[in-house]
């Protein structure tokens, strides 16, 4: 009868013993309604045992047979003398033709099931079920948890699709553990975002509520069982929030616009939208509607009337039904009917919405046109879907989509037999999809195939406005990826090509109601992935087309400052705009690189065509207001013009060229942390090109480049010998590029002397006259604009290139700007000075005299003027005189000027450094403090009378600081 037993044997393995499972199964109608398995396995699904036990019996049913046989037989045997009357009197019934037994077919089944009027539904552990979610949603993602509740998503479609009343029960257990998820208050208080993924499983079991309360056969009890069930989840604090940001909410379920009085009301006093208000709202609907029951229930629909003036007239012009619901609503229809295992009825309501949908495209094509000339003279339109159709909450074009290609498939049995699907079936190219002959609602030559894809076109082509929120924009853009990544599954043919140019002309030409109309809202959504999409599927049957799609695609009007503002139909949103950049937008930087990919894709399609590109590279330079972008533009570019395997692409590089410039433009006065690398791009660019283009860029290097840059990056490599290489130049053109680089270089010289000097005289090194200039340049700023380090650095460049006098004229001007204090004893200037000191010795005494009391005024660190005295005590000055000079050979006095003058000045600072150290000093710097008055002594004792000074001095110390006792023991033992 329904009930089945049996043993269960799991054979042995290498770690595991054989196990022996006793297996208990109640079965109804086909459905399994209760089982027990000694295993105590635990799980949502049933576990291997009972699995196995329910195939032998569906596998074996003879065999069972001849056990109940034997069974029965058995049984008389053990209990001859209780039942042997009653079996034979049985037995006797049997026999008998008209007896009661053999009227009625089968027998009493004591472990018989529920009547035929019970409800049907399979045996659901349900402690298990909350078990299971409680721990995914612990998991947080990881472990795979996330793909794990998808699965029991599925599993619920499942169920409602085999119209089995678990799959409520199921879905009920699953929505308390989401809602009792420890998380949610914590991110409330916080007021910290939920994890995307999480999101979107809270989405799904938004959508799923909605399929379940749209089963068109569910009892009225039932349904009001769930809405109580739906607005107490829904009144409960943390709740999420249908938008996923607790911020402006959407117009409701029946009417896509907020009409009347509570239109303009303030966002924050009107109720929030949770991800259940769409199911509730959805109570409210019913399937009662006699045109809608006619849709579903008929491919044939006779007696109807058409009018082609009305509206909401229930048929077109050929007689097929129209449905005028609010759009998401009616494809939730479809997703229900689908859910609920209706598939056939999904398909005819699904033909009747894009019907529906077409024949507005239509009239909206048709009003636009009669008020053309109005509209684009006002140069404004006002967004008439704040709520668009990709990304929105039911995912209705999804729907749709997803319904006409399912019934696509051909291997999907339950379509067989509906209209005159088997018979000619043309072959699609796309093996798994076939264009099935036309329903009795499409046009000749059409299939489900070109009106999934049709509705696609739709759906994705609409102007909706921007919506609110982080995570609303990013399933926009989700969403839309999505969709279009199912259609490039599809090969197109020709039937589809004619598909893609009818609605690729019906967006440009539609107004305000397509994102590609001539003239849209500021805060639409952009076309950029779609109209890529559109672009490379077009170009090879209709380039013109293509292009014309692309190019209008590619404004980006909300950061336009100047873009017109549209009716503002938004008043409480737009109030908060800053004029140019749009905090509102979270997803800009992802659009904005759409837009870039766009222009890349064209770029790459036109390489060969001059008027393509020209056309191409206006739009670039009208749209694009990313510098990054265009710079990445730019070397796509590049890289497309310099393939190996041809000559370069000339006017392709022009353009690579063109945008290079623009970005140089655009970054020269802001700061960017890519500019040095796009500096040198630019010039291999121009190199590229030719020389022409080098001279034009160095003629004009004020509106592209910094002085610095122009100097230090462009004119060296310019003039560096790998260029002149690369461009196979001739003598005479060496020297006009040549002549380009020195006027740069003085221009920049005489903006920015202290970063471009040297590169200045570098440059024109090569040329006197212009030498001579920046120097007299050098020695005009020398005063007052330039630092001692920037000086040094020219002065020991002078003396490199053999102007000793040059270079010392500059190190005494570096010294006049230098001030070296008394612990600066490693300061960076100290190996210039001593240089400087050097070149002036070397040159003669004059020179040695005149920078001696520059440097007695600069430096006051004694280590640094004792290094320097030792110095010019050792030689001559002048004997290594570089001009060949000979001197008397004479070593110079310490008694006289100038060295006189150094060596007190070094014996001051050694005395100044003794006071200035001791006034902080430490026990443990005591023996370094002794070592350096040994070396003040050597400086004292240069002195003709250095060694009277030095005692003087020592008496001094342990006269003033003969409290620090310790220390001026050290020093009597080490100096007396």
């Amino acid at each position: 009868g329904f009930h089945l037993s049996g043993t269960v044997t799991e054979p042995a393995m290498q770690s595991e013993p054989e196990t022996v499972c006793n297996v208990a199964i109640s079965f109804d109608r086909c459905k399994i309604t209760s089982v027990t398995c000694s295993c105590g396995n635990k799980d949502i699904f049933y576990c291997a045992h009972v699995v196995a036990l329910s195939l032998y019996r569906i596998r074996k049913p003879d065999q069972v047979k001849d056990q109940l046989q034997k069974f029965v037989q058995y049984l008389i045997t053990v209990h001859h003398t209780e039942v042997l009357p009653t079996a034979q009197k049985l037995a006797d019934e049997i026999l008998s033709q008209n007896s009661e037994i053999n009227q009625v077919h089968g027998a009493p089944d004591p472990t018989a099931g529920a009547s035929i009027d019970d409800e049907n539904c399979w045996h659901l552990d349900e402690e298990q079920v909350q078990e299971q979610v409680k721990l995914f949603l612990s998991q947080g993602g990881y472990h795979g948890s996330g793909k794990q509740l998808n699965l029991l998503f599925a599993k619920v479609r499942e169920m409602l699709k085999m119209r089995d009343s678990n799959g409520a029960r199921m879905l009920t257990l699953i929505t308390e553990q989401f809602m009792a998820d420890p998380r949610l208050s914590l991110w409330r208080q916080q007021g910290t975002a939920m994890t995307d993924k999480y999101r979107q499983l809270w989405d799904e079991l938004g959508a799923l509520w909605m399929c379940i309360v749209l089963n068109p056969h569910c009892k009225l009890e039932q349904k009001a069982s769930w809405l109580k069930q739906l607005k107490k989840w829904n009144s409960v604090d943390v709740c999420p929030w249908e938008d996923g940001n607790h911020g402006n909410e959407l117009p409701n379920l029946t009417n896509a616009l907020p009409q009347g009085a509570n239109a303009n009301q303030d966002s924050s006093s009107r109720p929030h939208r949770t991800v259940f208000t769409r199911a509730i709202e959805a109570c409210d609907l019913h399937w009662q509607d006699s045109h809608l029951q006619h849709i579903i229930s008929s491919d044939l629909y006779t007696n109807y009337c058409y009018h082609d003036d009305t509206e909401n007239s229930l048929f077109d012009s050929h007689g097929w039904p129209l449905w005028h619901e609010h759009v998401p609503t009616a494809c939730a229809r479809v997703d229900a009917l689908r859910s609920h295992g209706y598939p056939r009825e999904a398909l005819r309501l699904a033909i009747a919405i894009v019907n529906t949908l077409r024949r507005q495209q239509q009239k909206q094509l048709e009003m636009f046109r009669a008020q053309k000339k109005e509209l684009l003279h006002r140069g404004v339109t006002s967004i008439t879907n704040l709520e668009g159709w990709v990304g929105h909450p039911l995912d209705p074009i999804g729907t749709l989509f997803s319904s006409l290609m399912e019934a696509c498939r051909v291997d999907d049995e339950s379509f067989h037999g509906f209209s005159d699907f088997t018979e000619n079936m043309g072959q699609c190219k796309s093996l798994e999809y076939q264009h099935l002959p036309a329903h009795k609602f499409l046009e000749e030559g059409e299939s489900y195939l070109t009106l999934a894809v049709e509705v696609a076109l739709i759906g994705l082509g609409q102007q909706r406005i921007m919506p609110d929120g982080l995570y609303a924009q990013e399933k926009v853009c989700r969403n839309e990826e999505q969709l279009i990544s199912k259609l490039q599954e599809i090969e197109l043919d020709d039937t589809l090509v004619k598909i893609f140019r009818k609605q690729a002309v019906f967006l440009l030409e539609a107004g305000p109601y397509s994102g590609l109309g001539e003239v849209i809202h500021r805060e639409s959504v952009p076309m950029h992935t779609f109209a890529k999409y559109l672009f490379t599927s077009l170009l090879p049957h209709d380039a013109e087309l293509a292009y014309k799609t692309a190019l209008r695609a590619m404004r980006l009007l909300v950061l336009e400052s100047t873009a017109p503002s549209g009716d503002m139909s938004r008043p409480h949103h737009i109030a908060s705009v800053v004029p140019n950049r749009y905090p509102r937008w979270f997803t800009l930087s992802h659009i904005e690189s759409q837009q870039c990919e766009l222009a890349s894709t064209m770029l790459t399609a036109a390489k060969g065509d001059v008027r393509r590109l020209e056309t191409v590279l206006e739009s670039i330079q009208k749209n694009i207001h990313s510098s990054s972008h265009i710079f990445k533009l730019a070397q796509d570019a590049f890289k497309i013009a310099t393939l190996m395997d041809s000559l370069p692409d000339i006017t392709l590089l022009k353009v690579s060229l063109e945008l290079g410039l623009q970005v140089m433009r655009m970054t020269l006065s802001t700061l960017n942390w890519r500019r040095r690398e796009m500096v040198r791009w630019l010039v291999t660019c121009a190199t590229e090109v030719g020389v022409y283009a080098l001279d034009s860029i160095m003629q004009n290097w004020f509106t592209l480049f910094t002085p610095t840059e122009a100097t230090s990056i462009v004119a060296t490599t310019v003039m560096s010998n790998s260029t002149i290489v690369r461009l196979h130049l001739d003598c005479h053109q060496q020297e006009k590029l040549a002549s380009s680089a020195r006027t740069l270089a003085l221009q920049c010289a005489m903006k920015d002397p202290q970063n471009c000097a040297l590169s200045a005289l570098t440059l024109c090194e090569k040329d006197h006259i212009a030498f001579e200039t920046a120097y007299q340049i050098v020695l005009d700023a020398a005063t007052t604009g330039m630092s001692y380090s920037q000086l040094f650095t020219i002065a020991r460049y002078m003396e490199h290139r053999g102007y000793p006098m040059r270079a010392y004229k500059l190190a005494t001007l570096a010294m006049t700007h230098l001030n070296l204090s008394y612990n600066q004893d490693t300061h960076p200037a100290i190996n210039d000075v001593l240089w400087a000191c050097a070149l002036s010795h070397s040159l003669g005494k004059n020179e040695l005299a005149a920078i001696i009391p520059l440097v007695v005024k600069s430096v006051k660190c004694a280590t640094v003027l004792s290094d320097i005295l030792r110095r010019c005590t050792l030689t001559t000055p002048g004997m290594v005189g570089l001009h060949g000079r000979r001197n008397s050979g004479k070593l110079m006095s310490l008694d006289k000027a100038p060295l006189r003058q150094l060596l007190d000045a070094t014996i001051g600072a050694y005395i100044n450094t003794t006071h200035s150290r001791l006034t902080h000093i430490s026990p443990r710097h005591y023996s370094e403090f002794i070592e350096f008055l040994s070396k003040a002594r050597e400086t004292f004792l240069m002195a003709h009378d250095g060694h009277i000074q030095f005692t003087q001095f020592i008496d001094n110390l342990k006269q003033i600081y003969k409290g620090k006792k310790k220390l001026m023991m050290l020093v009597r033992e080490r100096f007396g």
